[in-house]
């Protein structure tokens, strides 16, 4: 009987040991509020001593925190005209990381700029976002040179993406304006006389 009980006070203690260094493991960062840079035991990570034991139990494991996400920023830029929806995610120094379109999305020419394929398209960027660990974005919102405004798809593209979780840093409009340059294609309409 004497040889069990200690036996299993053995295993208890192993066990015990186990389970600090579990916790030691899961948490890594050291709190910033804690002057001495040493944390408690968070819940979930009671550790009890044996009854035999002779430490007390008021005693606190410390342990370091888990590391918090870090923030990765991207630059989308989406290229909207009335004939299709382009999209393409860069990182920060510009290097391409996902390229869509709206022609990628739908078989039929007419849909290329429709609201809904646009949304279709910034699932999938949202989809290669998350995969490269990018949590926000810069836009980039251009037009065709010239219009006054975007096509149909960017202002379902950008709530698409908000809706999918992303912080929105910033939203730049760069359409470009014609500064005079050659003579806008097309002749005169209409009766000549």
């Amino acid at each position: 009987m004497e040889t069990e009980n200690k036996i299993e006070e053995k295993t208890q203690a192993e066990e015990i040991e186990n389970k600090e260094a579990r916790a030691e493991k899961i948490l890594e960062v050291k709190d910033i509020d804690n002057p001495s840079n040493k944390v408690t035991i968070k819940k979930g990570f009671s550790i009890h001593p044996t009854p035999n034991d002779n430490s007390t139990n008021n005693e606190t494991r410390h342990i370091e925190k888990k590391k918090e996400r870090e923030e990765r920023i991207g630059i989308l830029n989406i290229y909207t005209t009335f004939n299709n929806t382009l999209m393409t995610l860069t990182d920060m120094a510009g290097n391409t990381i996902a390229r869509f379109s709206g022609g990628e999305s739908t078989k039929q020419s007419r849909l290329k700029a429709n609201p809904t394929i646009a949304m279709f398209v910034a699932q999938k960027i949202s989809e290669e976002a998350k995969d490269n660990g990018i949590t926000g974005f810069y836009i980039k919102i251009r037009a065709e040179t010239g219009e006054n405004n975007p096509g149909p798809g960017a202002h379902t593209a950008i709530k698409s993406l908000t809706r999918a979780g992303f912080k929105i840093l910033s939203i730049m409009d760069t359409t470009k304006m014609p500064r005079g340059g050659p003579k806008k294609q097309g002749g005169r309409r209409g009766r000549r006389v």
